[in-house]
C-alpha cells in the first residue's frame, strides 16, 4: 500500500502542473485585450502596462480559485478591474459625479445641430488618438469603467455586471451616463481645436 502513495501522489502533481500550463496558455491568449482595456482605464500607456502587469501577477498567484470552463475573460477582466479601483481609491480621487445638466450639452449640441453626422465623421477624424483616451480619462471612475467593458471589451452588460459586481441596471444607467460625458469631452476637444 505504500508503494501506491507515492505513484498517486506524483500523477496529481503532473495533473495539476499540466492544468497550470493550460491555465496560463488561456490567459496569456488574452494579453491583447487585456491592454486594450486597460489602455482606456487609464491615462497613460506605462500606468496601462503596469496594471496589465499586476493582473497577470495576481491570475498566476490566484489561478486556483478560477474554475475551469467559466469564462475566463470575465475572470481576468474582473482581476484587471479590481486592482484598477483599487488603484483609484490609493490615488484617492473622487470626480464629481453630479448629475449633468441641458447645458452642459451645449458643445455637443452646437456640433449635432450645425451639421449632423456628416460633422459627426469629422469630427471623429480629427481627434486623435490622445485626445480620445484624454476625453475617456475625464469620465469619472465608475462610468469609464462601465463604457471600457461594454463599448471598448464588447462585454455584454451581464459579463458587465459580474465583473464589476454590480446590478445589471446601474451598469445600463452608468453606461447612459458615462456616454454623455464622453459625448461632451470629445465635443469640447473638437470645438476648441476649431476655436
Amino acid at each position: 500500500m505504500s508503494e501506491v502513495q507515492p505513484e498517486t501522489d506524483a500523477r496529481g502533481i503532473a495533473e495539476e502542473a499540466r492544468a497550470r500550463v493550460r491555465f496560463e496558455e488561456e490567459v496569456l491568449e488574452l494579453s491583447d485585450q487585456v491592454y486594450r482595456v486597460a489602455r482606456r482605464l487609464v491615462s497613460t500607456r506605462e500606468e496601462a502596462e503596469d496594471l496589465v502587469q499586476e493582473t497577470y501577477a495576481r491570475a498566476f498567484r490566484s489561478w486556483r480559485s478560477y474554475t475551469p470552463g467559466t469564462n475566463l475573460r470575465a475572470w481576468l477582466f474582473r482581476i484587471l478591474t479590481n486592482l484598477n479601483i483599487d488603484r483609484g481609491r490609493r490615488e484617492q480621487r473622487s470626480p464629481a459625479t453630479q448629475p449633468l445638466e441641458e447645458g452642459d450639452y451645449f458643445l455637443y449640441n452646437r456640433l449635432e445641430a450645425d451639421g449632423g453626422s456628416e460633422d459627426e465623421a469629422r469630427v471623429v477624424e480629427r481627434l486623435s488618438q490622445d485626445e480620445i483616451v484624454q476625453a475617456l480619462a475625464e469620465v469619472p471612475h465608475d462610468f469609464r469603467d462601465v463604457i471600457v467593458l461594454v463599448d471598448i471589451g464588447d462585454f455584454t452588460y451581464q459579463d458587465a455586471a459580474q465583473i464589476l459586481d454590480i446590478p445589471i441596471g446601474t451598469v445600463m444607467s452608468r453606461l447612459h451616463r458615462g456616454r454623455r460625458i464622453l459625448k461632451k469631452e470629445l465635443a469640447e476637444a473638437t470645438v476648441g481645436d476649431s476655436g
